[in-house]
């Protein structure tokens, strides 16, 4: 797993921005511990990794 921004992985999930920023609003504590705040562009690696298993994103796809 490597790093990617917002916008990959909300493409690689199928739903826009708003909808993909709506679903990390909801861990925001949880993602400011790895390193994700609401204005942060580029996913470290292991919050991308999480996020792709909390929200059923195949990383193949990325």
């Amino acid at each position: 797993m490597k790093s990617y921004f917002k916008y990959e992985l909300a493409r690689a999930a199928g739903v826009s921005m708003r909808t993909f920023s709506r679903w990390l609003s909801q861990n925001t504590t949880f993602l400011a511990e790895l390193g994700v705040m609401p204005t942060t562009k580029l996913i470290p690696a292991k919050a991308a990794q999480w996020i792709c298993g909390q929200y059923g994103i195949d990383e193949g796809e990325l």
